[in-house]
């Protein structure tokens, strides 16, 4: 079940979306691994500052039901935060995972700023949460968590990995969102990102957080 909530309290308003996946529960075999998230604050060049935050974020890695060596399956669980220090026309939230096959993915840190996608394209393209990857050696590609309905650029209905907000800060939270690879006979990675889409009057910039790459198993 996806919920959307707006809310706004004085000047300053805040739009939340939740995520919750319900999972058919962790075996005893589950390995959890806690992460440590992430923040930075970039100024723009009008003098905007944005303020991006990785927060609560973990994955648990379970056997797949493929139970073979090119399966793996994992839950993420997080919360993505931005916060908006100045005026601004509209702004997008756009989180997710980028997953490689046999490749590094570490290009980017936690702590870096406004930092390309360097990995998103390659491979196949982005699916939603609850989906399946297939990534040959070599491969990587871009897991989107949200899926939301609303117009392109063209005003035609589209299938959106993010949303728009005009207040101050905006939030987005997952929980056990199932992630699988399928295909990869080598190690696998994969490292959660946030991405921002800022447009004030004198232009547009995109930021991006990445998270701490972790093994597929």
């Amino acid at each position: 079940m996806t919920r959307f909530k707006t809310a706004a309290a004085g000047a300053a308003a805040t739009a939340t979306v939740i995520l919750g996946l319900l999972s058919t529960g962790a075996a005893s075999a589950d390995t959890f691994i806690p992460l440590p998230g992430g923040e930075i604050t970039q100024t723009l060049p009008d003098g905007t500052a944005v303020t991006i935050r990785l927060t609560s974020e973990s994955v648990n890695i379970s056997p797949s039901m493929g139970s073979t060596p090119l399966h793996r399956n994992v839950w993420a669980s997080g919360r993505a935060e931005v916060q908006i220090h100045g005026k601004h026309k509209y702004s997008k939230i756009y989180p997710g995972y980028v997953v490689g096959c046999q490749v590094d993915i570490s290009g980017g840190t936690a702590t870096g700023g406004a930092n390309a996608a360097t990995w998103e394209g390659k491979g196949s393209g982005g699916v939603t949460s609850g989906g399946n990857l297939t990534l040959g050696p070599g491969q990587a590609s871009t897991f989107w968590l949200l899926d939301l309905e609303g117009p392109d650029a063209y005003g035609e209905k589209a299938n959106l990995p993010g949303f728009a907000f005009r207040e101050e800060q905006a939030s987005v939270t997952w929980a056990d969102s199932t992630l699988g690879l399928g295909g990869c006979a080598g190690y696998a990675q994969a490292r959660a990102f946030v991405g921002v889409e800022v447009t004030t009057k004198q232009g547009r910039s995109e930021l991006r957080l990445w998270g701490q790459p972790f093994s597929l198993g």
